[in-house]
């Protein structure tokens, strides 16, 4: 996947290490391998250029553990994870195809069944759909505020206007160069984002993903939620390293304590849609002279050009339009989507925007100026598509992660295990130094 050596400008040289593939129609376990090793390519080539170590140091990535690490880290000890999906989403038969409905926010729910005008029972679901064309229930409930998509084939993906539009953006998108200098941070040889301020403003997945991993390297990752925001089936997965804060940001106050935090921050890393902060007061004008020192990385679902630009989105709803599970369906034998064995796109975007920032950061204590990036959902896919799987007869099974199980952390919900590390950089152990917590526990400041 030499795309993302380009993407990046980056001295993509890692040692790949473990077998071990998942079974998909599509190079998944190498997407992980890459996606994570650009992440120790990026830390390894900024240890070398703030002269911590003497020469590059060596990575090596494992690719068991990375093909783990796109399914979850965390194994809990005497008690359950949520479940992933509220009891209405999933793959339902309309009148010509099928359609997702992702349910699993009370506001999506809310829409999908306001359109359907069903209660949330799923055979009444079910029964609703199978009498709607796909594409009318998708704009249908799309334009109620709702997420779905219907099952398109490659062929119908390339020749939507959506599509086309992706195919048509890189895999990062660069911003222009500005002439200004980063604060200066605690860099250490262990840990290189020692003290690096990171202003989290993401949901679930791939946005968490990626400061999750900045955290790894000695960042302090701030996250902040509205109140009472929570996403309980993954929350003990991705907040590891992190503190959590709540803010209201139609409130004069906590405005307040906004801006201070993002005048102060070193990276912004956002999952909002193309405007959306300017609907809060935060246009990119705005951030600037709040913080004109702010390296942001962002991401969207479909990408930032295109008629479904401003379109919210999730990793199952990307694979379902761009034609993953319509060809999975195919290749698996089955009369169903059947999406990849993990949410690769989301793992994948995440680690590509965490290597992202590490590059920035790098151009920015060289001196070469502040560019922000911009990735999405499906311009990873297009990414993946482009390397289907060459390996021919049964693949190999990744095995059980109980041989790559760290010691026992404790959380709020219990004891659990953690995967080790997928990445190893000579002399820089990625490692967490606080463990999962709950949203809204920390107070909101930087250390």
């Amino acid at each position: 996947m030499q795309e993302i050596s380009t993407a990046l400008e980056l001295n993509n040289d890692y040692e790949t290490v473990g077998q071990g593939r998942l079974a998909s129609l599509y190079c998944v376990s190498d997407l992980a391998t890459s996606t994570i090793g650009a992440v120790g390519s990026a830390i390894a080539n900024l240890t070398a250029g703030l002269g911590l170590a003497p020469c590059r140091p060596s990575v090596r990535v494992d690719q068991r553990l990375a093909s783990l690490w796109f399914a979850q880290s965390i194994y809990p000890i005497d008690w359950e994870m949520p479940p992933v999906w509220d009891t209405v989403a999933g793959d339902y038969e309309t009148r010509d195809g099928w359609i997702k409905l992702h349910t699993n926010l009370p506001h999506h729910r809310k829409a999908a069944l306001s359109v359907l005008d069903v209660e949330a029972i799923r055979d009444k679901v079910k029964a609703a759909v199978q009498t709607w064309h796909r594409d009318v229930l998708e704009t249908e409930i799309v334009k109620m505020g709702g997420v779905a998509a219907a099952m398109r084939s490659r062929d119908e993906w390339r020749a939507h206007p959506q599509g086309q539009a992706v195919a048509r953006e890189p895999l990062i998108t660069w911003g222009d160069v500005r002439h200004s200098q980063m604060r200066s941070w605690a860099a250490t040889r262990a840990r290189p984002l020692n003290e690096l301020r990171v202003l989290d403003l993401t949901r679930v997945l791939a946005g968490p993903v990626a400061t999750r991993t900045l955290a790894g390297f000695g960042a302090d990752v701030l996250r902040i939620d509205p109140p009472g925001w929570d996403e309980p089936n993954v929350v003990p997965d991705i907040t590891l390293g992190k503190r959590c804060s709540f803010l209201q940001l139609n409130q004069p106050t906590d405005r307040k304590i906004f801006e201070n935090l993002l005048a102060n921050a070193d990276l912004l890393i956002h999952g909002y849609r193309p405007d959306a902060l300017a609907g809060l007061g935060y246009s990119e004008e705005a951030r600037l002279e709040i913080s004109p020192n702010l390296i942001e990385i962002s991401l969207d679902a479909y990408g930032w050009t295109g008629p479904w630009a401003k379109r919210r989105g999730f990793d199952s709803l990307v694979q379902m339009s761009c034609g993953i599970a319509e060809a999975g369906m195919h290749w698996a034998n089955r009369d169903q989507p059947t999406p990849l064995p993990v949410q690769a796109l989301d793992h994948a975007t995440g680690y590509l925007m965490a290597a992202a920032a590490v590059r920035a950061v790098n151009w920015a204590a060289n001196g070469e100026g502040l560019r922000n990036a911009r990735l999405s959902l499906a311009r990873t896919a297009e990414l993946l598509i482009d390397n289907p799987q060459s390996i021919e007869g049964k693949l190999d099974k990744i095995p059980s992660p109980d041989d790559f199980l760290t010691s026992k952390e404790q959380t709020p919900w219990g004891q659990a295990h953690r995967l080790k590390s997928a990445v190893g950089v000579d002399g820089v152990p990625m490692e967490w130094r606080r463990s999962a917590c709950e949203l809204g526990t920390s107070v909101p400041q930087w250390l």
